[in-house]
């Protein structure tokens, strides 16, 4: 399934900074009653709570009045949604696909890597969405303390034409595998889009074909450019060793670099993962600063006081060499800004920075043979993962599928909220 990405930027867009689910179900749902022709929606997670609930109905109301809607969901990630749940929007004209469906063997399911991982919605090629937040109470304060502090961003201008593209060919393509197929794709124009901001926008997205490595090069280059400072919120931090490198050299040369990571993780190898590269990034001048209220699901970042980037793409190998993500990138001092403040408060009131002295009770000659094997897995893992099997993932209606004949096995709950996680 090829982006089509150009990697260009875009003028004129008005960008805004969503926090959590609280600013994020609201803005989608609102927007997609509103909708006066289409919808298209992609989500990894759909969990057939409170949250799936309320998405549920607002597809169903806007589908029932003639709005064309399509909602891709991930195999993996949303794999036990009711006949009921499905049957209900299906009815009702929803177009729902699934993205690489798979069979369970005694009981596991073993379609794990090349996950369709990206958050999007667009709106009558109007108004996008675009981050990490999947469709699941736990995204919501009052899901408690494993709640998830995470980011998106509502987009309006022409950056959305180029949003909109991409999913009608991510539909397209979705079924057809030959390549004559895909050379000669044509999709309907673009809805014109007028200017609605100032903000530059330009989006991103990783693919296992021609873009397998759009996102993490955008990061790199912003980071060599960077004479500042960088901050970045990742949930699951282990990129490549080229990034490890990019962030010394920076702290190095004097950019205050600062990292918040997970302190208290959803998945505790999370945390292992990072901590290994402590010692190597504190060494050279990086801050790191785990974030302790809750676990950590966001995917931003920074440079100086213009770049600026929110998604669903992890620094960690799964995001980097295997998912299909999505990323904007803003070149806008305002919107930086803004992410300063909401970075800058996490990490004066809802952090604890690590410090060298908090390692220091670990065994010298252990750290020494511990960074030579993360060193070396960093610097060969992108290339190793990329050797697993290519398959070209299908996206399959949902009544085609086994999906709905299965009540989840602990994911879904109506009544209350999911009760397992994914590395989303």
């Amino acid at each position: 399934m090829s982006s089509g990405n150009n990697n260009h930027w875009t003028g004129g867009n008005r960008i805004e900074l969503l926090e959590n689910g609280e600013q994020f179900f609201p803005r989608v749902f609102d927007a997609i009653r509103k909708a006066r022709r289409e919808v298209i929606a992609e989500t990894f997670i759909l969990f057939e709570d409170k949250v799936g609930l309320q998405l549920h109905a607002a597809m169903r109301e806007a589908a029932q009045r003639g709005v064309k809607i399509d909602l891709m969901i991930d195999g993996f990630g949303s794999p036990d949604l009711s006949r009921e749940f499905i049957e209900g929007l299906t009815l009702a004209g929803v177009k729902v696909r699934v993205f690489d469906p798979g069979q369970r063997f005694m009981g596991q399911r073993l379609n794990v890597f090349r996950r369709m991982h990206r958050k999007i919605v667009v709106v009558d090629g109007e108004r996008a969405f675009v981050g990490g937040i999947n469709y699941s109470a736990d995204h919501l304060l009052d899901f408690g303390p494993k709640a998830k502090q995470d980011y998106a961003v509502e987009l309006a201008g022409p950056i959305v034409g180029e949003i909109h593209q991409f999913v009608l060919r991510a539909i397209a393509l979705g079924g057809k595998g030959a390549s004559w197929f895909r050379r000669r794709l044509k999709l309907a124009p673009p809805v014109n889009q007028v200017r609605a901001g100032e903000a530059d926008a330009m989006f991103v997205t990783r693919d296992n074909r021609r873009h397998t490595n759009d996102i993490e090069r955008q990061y790199r280059a912003a980071i060599r450019a960077a004479r500042r400072r960088i901050v970045i919120a990742n949930a699951y931090f282990f990129p490549g060793y080229l990034l490890i490198k990019e962030l010394r050299r920076a702290a190095r040369r004097g950019v205050d670099v600062r990292l918040v990571l997970q302190g208290e993780p959803d998945m505790p190898i999370v945390k292992t993962a990072a901590s290994m590269l402590y010692h190597h990034l504190l060494h050279a001048g990086v801050r790191i600063y785990e974030y302790c209220d809750r676990p950590l699901h966001g995917k931003v970042a920074l440079m100086d006081d213009r770049w600026s980037t929110v998604g669903s793409s992890n620094l960690d190998p799964l995001s980097l060499s295997l998912n299909l993500e999505a990323n904007v990138i803003v070149r806008d001092a305002a919107f930086n800004q803004v992410l300063w403040e909401r970075m800058d408060r996490l990490m004066q009131h809802s952090c604890k920075q690590v410090e060298a002295a908090d390692l220091a009770s670990e065994w010298s000659g252990w750290r020494l043979v511990r960074s030579f094997f993360v060193f070396h897995i960093l610097r060969w893992y992108p290339a190793l993962l990329g050797r697993l099997p290519r398959h070209a993932p299908r996206l399959t209606p949902a009544e085609a599928t086994d999906l709905a004949s299965r009540r989840g096995s602990g994911r879904s709950d109506p009544a209350g909220g999911a009760t397992r996680t994914e590395a989303a």
